[in-house]
């Protein structure tokens, strides 16, 4: 991630809701075929407890979670609505090239991924943008899954609670 001045303001809570009951297809770019990265996470959560039509994208891989793996986001059978990174920041402004290419509605950069450049470029074009968040956990949050997502304990308490 960039160091540079955090400037841009993303879409408040509302629009980030609008913006994932109008979505009906994802294609995460940068998506891993293994367990321990957040894309294979992430992945796992959209294909089992959404509605979404998910795509991967990686040009190195030919099949994640037995979906099949395309190797750019032109190459897919639709245009893909929400256009998920998981990419390092120095391939964003490339990757933001292909998905206005391809004609999709939103760019979300994954938590940790930020690039003010790429954002205005986006929103010039009439992209919605979302960085710094993460697609499973705002889905989970808008729609009652925090708890299977592994984020709510259902403890509430300041401090820590001591293993049994």
């Amino acid at each position: 991630m960039s160091t540079q001045q955090r400037t841009w303001q993303g879409p408040g809570a509302a629009e980030r809701l609008n913006i994932l009951h109008e979505t009906k297809s994802i294609a995460i770019v940068g998506a891993s075929n293994k367990p321990s990265r957040a894309s294979y996470f992430v992945a796992t959560y959209l294909l089992s407890s959404s509605k979404y039509k998910v795509y991967f994208i990686n040009p190195v891989l030919d099949e994640i979670l037995g979906q099949p793996v395309y190797k750019s986001l032109a190459d897919l059978p639709e245009t893909p609505d929400l256009v998920e990174v998981f990419r390092k920041h120095d391939d964003l402004p490339t990757v933001l090239d292909e998905a206005l290419t391809v004609g999709a509605k939103t760019l979300w950069l994954q938590l940790g991924s930020w690039h003010e450049e790429v954002a205005a470029r986006a929103e010039a074009a009439g992209m919605n943008v979302v960085m710094d968040r993460c697609v499973k956990i705002e889905h989970a949050r808008f729609h009652g899954g925090l708890r299977l997502a592994g984020f709510n304990t259902g403890v509430i308490s300041s401090k820590r609670q001591l293993l049994a």
